[in-house]
């Protein structure tokens, strides 16, 4: 089981202090969180993308690379990559080189986002998320996996005999989780090809998200990957923390009041009985997310959300301190003693290069610069030697 945390990466707001961070401020922080997340002992630190105020994380492989140089344990990942205004094309490669300057330690979650001006932003058509978001994976799935490429497609250029660099490390791509909160197609698209179903869980109650689990793992099954239960299944939650469960609902609820997301609807008290939002003492927010596994059963990931609403730093940072010390250890250890020996693992670079390879090394891809034009076979240098050797 894996345990993280991931952020949306807003600039809010403090309400109670009135002032509100500054692009660098809020990056630096962000910096300063994974690393915090990492010295605490938690698995996972995710990112969101964005291509719009109030948001910073415009280029999450920039951000994450930076992370990982500053790490040694943690894997960096996405909190949504936006498969359907990327290039499937431009995701491979960035990925993959994330992939190699991590050695490994990351993956990343596709999502068509909740940011509607993207797509004509990205010369997109919303009205097509979906058919994008199917035709674009199907594309970058082939490009890891295949290293010449004829495609075509509805909503890119043809590709002919197209090789995507660097190819990936140990020539095992990177994982890949599908994020939904809906959609069944992207429940039904993770099962075809084996990967991960990831549940944004913020939102719904966990009956909601239960439900698009179920048929995820079902399909999983039918298309041959595994059992139902060695499915790959990850959550999402948010949580505020604080020694006394009065003290937590306290300092937490201005800024619950005022989040951009949430604030001014339900009250915390409706919002933390609905969904699966934990406020409160480590031992309440241990029973919360125990409830998510008695619901669901085995899951592989569970990542919280606990910086965003204008949290400032130092808020943030004790979060973590009582995340990483007093919650995650109890929940390790109850969640091994629930799971079933049958469940399947959580994803790891290590585990999937042994469950490829066994005992043999690693094949290492070389492209050949010199091959020539990946059409063709004629090299960019055959008319100069040809003049060379006098034909």
């Amino acid at each position: 089981m894996q345990f993280g945390i991931f952020s949306v990466s807003d600039i809010t707001r403090n309400p109670v202090s009135g002032t509100t961070p500054s692009e660098a401020e809020r990056i630096d922080a962000v910096v300063q969180i994974a690393q915090k997340a990492e010295e605490v002992g938690l698995d996972v630190f995710a990112i969101g993308e964005h291509h719009n105020p109030p948001f910073f994380s415009s280029s999450p492989t920039t951000l994450l690379a930076h992370i990982a140089a500053l790490t040694q344990r943690l894997i960096v990942t996405t909190a949504t990559t936006l498969i359907t205004t990327n290039d499937p094309v431009k995701i491979a490669e960035d990925y993959a080189m994330l992939q190699h300057l991590s050695k490994g330690r990351m993956d990343l979650m596709l999502g068509r986002g909740n940011t509607a001006p993207v797509y004509p932003w990205f010369g997109q058509d919303i009205r097509q998320g979906l058919q994008l978001a199917l035709e674009n994976y199907n594309l970058l799935h082939r490009l890891w996996r295949e290293d010449v490429v004829d495609w075509e497609g509805n909503f890119r250029a043809p590709l002919q005999g197209f090789t995507s660099t660097p190819r990936p490390l140990d020539d095992v791509p990177p994982f890949v989780w599908h994020g939904s909160i809906r959609t069944p197609e992207i429940a039904e698209q993770a099962a075809y090809y084996g990967n991960g179903f990831f549940a944004n869980h913020i939102f719904w109650p966990t009956s909601h998200s239960k439900r698009l689990i179920d048929f995820y793992r079902q399909r999983f099954e039918h298309y041959g990957h595994g059992t139902a239960k060695q499915a790959i299944v990850g959550l999402g939650g948010q949580a505020f923390i604080a020694k006394k469960s009065q003290d937590a609902w306290k300092e937490f609820r201005p800024y619950f009041n005022e989040a951009p997301v949430y604030g001014h609807g339900p009250t915390m008290e409706e919002f933390a009985e609905m969904t699966p939002l934990s406020v409160g003492s480590p031992q309440e927010v241990i029973d919360k997310t125990l409830t998510f596994h008695d619901e669901i059963g085995d899951y592989q990931r569970q990542l919280f959300l606990i910086d965003h609403a204008g949290l400032p730093l130092n808020v943030v940072l004790d979060q973590l301190e009582l995340l990483g010390g007093e919650v995650v250890p109890v929940l390790r250890k109850e969640l091994a003693s629930r799971r079933d020996p049958e469940s399947g693992d959580a994803p790891t670079h290590s585990g999937r290069v042994t469950a490829k390879y066994g005992d043999r090394p690693a094949r290492q891809p070389r492209p050949n610069a010199n091959r020539g034009d990946n059409l063709t076979g004629t090299s960019p240098y055959q008319d100069s030697r040809d003049v060379k050797a006098g034909k």
